[in-house]
């Protein structure tokens, strides 16, 4: 089970922390993620960190401005925003997942994906 929480409204430019509380045993096994899905679009890959080696994946749109990080022994998984912009506004899931893969391509796929949470609003004024 994984519940997100720390989603709110912020102007832009400033910053804004997602977290994930996740459940279950086998959980520092699991590669992270964070996906996003914005009002009339699909679903899209935000971040990952890898299960296997603890890699970070993150896509273009969010480099250099989100970190995702993960504390394994408090079974929490966040996503740090910085700089943000009104295209950031949506609503932010977090997704667990038993694969490993090394490239984006793999995580952007949302049936590589087996848990979801419910998601938590993120907006973003300008």
């Amino acid at each position: 089970q994984l519940v997100e929480s720390g989603g709110g409204l912020v102007q832009a430019g400033g910053s804004l922390t997602l977290s994930c509380a996740a459940s279950g045993r086998t959980f520092s096994v699991y590669t992270t993620g964070w996906f996003r899905q914005a009002p009339g679009k699909e679903r899209e890959f935000v971040a990952a960190i890898s299960g296997s080696d603890g890699s970070t994946y993150y896509a273009d749109s969010v480099k250099g401005r989100f970190t995702a990080s993960r504390e394994n022994a408090k079974i929490m998984v966040y996503l740090q925003m910085n700089s943000l912009k009104p295209e950031d506004t949506a609503v932010y899931y977090c997704a667990a997942s038993g694969k490993y893969y090394s490239s984006n391509v793999y995580y952007a796929q949302l049936s590589n994906w087996h848990y979801w949470g419910q998601g938590t609003q993120v907006t973003i004024s300008s």
